[in-house]
Order: structure tokens, then sequence, then C-alpha cells
């Protein structure tokens, strides 16, 4: 059975940090890239980060770079998401997404997990 898991969210002050966890099992991590996305109340999904099946491509929405950075650690079959500085607007439920031979362009995913919930405020 495939499946990706999200863990790490909860609430945190403006300014705080928390690393959010993508854990795949059912499949090898190696082939695939992966995407973050968020969604938030009465907004659309939207993606938040990428990385590639071979780890050498990454990419940030504009509102978090310089603030998130995506990292993968194929032996552990697991994708993180440390989030620094996180303000207000990063409110979100967290989503991780799978996506064949994924290379961060125009990747279709397949994969989805259940999502994490990010809260900041003071």
């Amino acid at each position: 059975q495939l499946q990706l898991v999200e863990s790490g969210g909860g609430l945190v002050q403006p300014g705080g940090s928390l690393r959010l966890s993508c854990a795949v099992y059912g499949f090898s991590l190696d082939y695939y890239g992966i995407g973050w996305f968020r969604q938030a109340p009465g907004k659309e999904r939207e993606g938040v980060s990428c990385i590639s099946s071979d780890g050498g491509s990454t990419n940030y929405a504009d509102s978090v770079k310089g603030r998130f950075t995506i990292s993968r650690d194929n032996a552990k079959n697991t994708v993180l998401l440390q989030m620094n500085s996180l303000k207000p607007d990063d409110t979100a439920v967290y989503y991780c997404a799978a996506a064949l031979f994924g290379n961060c362009v125009g990747d279709e995913y397949d994969y989805w997990g259940q999502g994490t919930q990010v809260t900041v405020s003071s």
C-alpha cells in the first residue's frame, strides 16, 4: 500500500520554527519527486516547495524563500521541510505529495498525504 504520512505540525509563535516530515511507505522514495503544498481556510491550495527525484533540484514559493528549506533522505524514505521565521500567514494544513520521476517542473502528483496542521499565532 502506497502511503505518505506527514508529521511535525503544531502551534508556534510568530518567528518560531517547525520541521515537517513526510514519511513514505510502500514504495521507494528514490524515484519520486516530492512536493509540499498548503491550504489555508477559504483559500486555494498552493505549492510551497519541491525537491526532484534525484535531489538535484529544489524550488520554493516566493512567500517562503529564504525561510523554508526542503531536503530528502532516501535511506529513511523521508522528506523534510524546515520552516523558520514563521508568520501568521503560514498557517495552513500542509500536505506532501509524490510524483514519479518528478523534477519540479509541471509534475503530476499521484500520491498525497493526509496533511498536518500548522498554526502560527501568539
